[in-house]
């Protein structure tokens, strides 16, 4: 019995449905499948994508920055914060880089 002592639909203690004409509705349509496809507007999605980053944009250039960006987060750590950085290279949270230490 659900709470303020009121019987919810699926409860076990819910009395039984009404059976008769108005229970079995046979002249309903069957369910119908839905199918929509999002592939025109993914590609639509991405050109708006790549118009907005221009024609400078280097995902190369991009990706190195990345990377050299990673390095000063991780550079000029202490004991214990090195100590935290392995540990979470150790448990995979952190992928390894170089040598698995954070640069000094």
């Amino acid at each position: 019995m659900s709470t303020h002592d009121r019987a919810l639909p699926g409860d076990p203690d819910e009395p039984a449905a009404p059976s008769g004409p108005t229970a079995d509705r046979r002249d309903d349509p069957p369910p119908a499948d839905l199918v929509v496809d999002l592939s025109a507007h993914e590609m639509l999605r991405r050109a708006h994508v790549l118009d907005a980053l221009g024609p400078d944009w280097d995902p190369v250039a991009a990706l190195r920055g990345e990377e050299a960006a990673y390095g000063l987060l991780y550079s000029g750590l202490s004991a214990e914060q090195q100590r935290v950085y392995d540990d979470l290279v150790a448990a995979g949270v952190l992928p390894r880089r170089g040598d698995g230490h954070a640069a000094a």
